[in-house]
């Protein structure tokens, strides 16, 4: 098997996922997991697509990854893992399916509106 490519995506976040066979390597931005999400939730997040298929030490992933924040960036990467796993075998997908992970979030921040304070929220109402 040779590298597989797959791309995640949530909210404004856009992640780019490299994996090949290996000793389970995980580099985010050419950085460490652990350095780059300073948070174990998120690092959690990112993993739980290789720890439901007991996948964890089997690949080397490289992840470039921009926009958004912590939230949205972990869930891109691990929807590009969820995606990656599913075109190497895909025994893989009916447990990622069943757990959500193969479906893209839809939810954007809404726009602001024209004479609006922010996207609903009008400006305060003054009777006199």
């Amino acid at each position: 098997m040779e590298v597989v490519n797959t791309i995640g995506r949530r909210k404004t976040s856009v992640a780019r996922l490299y994996i090949t066979p290996g000793k389970g390597d995980l580099k985010i931005n050419n950085r460490d997991i652990k350095e780059y999400f300073p948070f174990e939730i998120y690092q959690t997040i990112v993993k739980q697509p290789l720890v439901l298929l007991e996948e964890d030490g089997n690949f080397d992933l490289k992840v470039n990854v921009s926009g958004g924040g912590y939230k949205g960036q972990a869930e891109a990467i691990r929807l590009a893992i969820s995606r990656a796993l599913c075109d190497i075998n895909p025994e893989h997908r009916p447990p990622l399916k069943k757990e959500g992970w193969l479906t893209r979030d839809p939810r954007m921040v809404e726009r602001k509106k024209p004479g609006r304070r922010k996207a609903r929220r009008a400006f305060q109402f003054s009777k006199r």
